[in-house]
């Protein structure tokens, strides 16, 4: 893959953002996102909330091709525009879009995850992580972005990341909002 063919990708999709609002992880939250990837080389990501495969470009530029990237989109549409955009990125791991309700797709996936990242409907965010934490091991890692501007929508899933003892969790800022990070112990 070359760098500068997914940062030409990643460059129109934040165009096309600036013109029609995408609810896209953006530059400022993306570098940390990409920075933790970039740190913890996960062979095995879950992302719940393609959209146009913003993430999953970020996250897939940082790993190599033995890595595996599951993204599951309820929208077939953005879910469509998504393997497009990841196809013109031409990243190296092996991408494998969803399409459907993560609380139904979720169940149905086997193996652990390395990192899960969840950037979808913030009410989700508890339930999803209730779905997948059997397939987290020690160690696992769960990025939970718009922790600042959605933490009122997702107070369910950050009351629990940061007080169940199951996780060391912490708030990262990033602007006017942020991501919640949580470590699986």
């Amino acid at each position: 893959m070359s760098p500068e063919k997914s940062d030409m990708v990643l460059k129109a999709i934040e165009k096309a953002s600036e013109r029609r609002y995408l609810p896209i992880i953006g530059p400022q939250r993306g570098k940390i996102l990409a920075e933790i990837v970039r740190k913890l080389k996960p062979k095995r990501v879950l992302e719940v909330g393609s959209l146009v495969g913003y993430s999953t470009i970020l996250m897939a530029k940082e790993l190599e091709g033995d890595a595996e990237i599951v993204s599951i989109e309820i929208d077939e549409d953005e879910a469509k525009s998504a393997k497009q955009n990841i196809r013109a990125a031409g990243v190296k791991p092996e991408v494998q879009i969803l399409v459907g309700d993560a609380s139904e797709l979720i169940p149905k996936i086997d193996g652990e995850f390395d990192l899960v990242f969840l950037d979808e409907d913030k009410h989700e965010y508890f339930h999803h992580l209730q779905l997948v934490e059997g397939k987290l091991h020690k160690g696992s890692t769960v990025i939970a972005d718009n922790a600042g501007i959605s933490a009122y929508s997702m107070r369910n899933y950050l009351n629990y990341v940061r007080k169940s003892g199951k996780y060391e969790s912490r708030y990262v800022p990033a602007g006017e909002d942020g991501l919640e990070i949580s470590t699986k112990l």
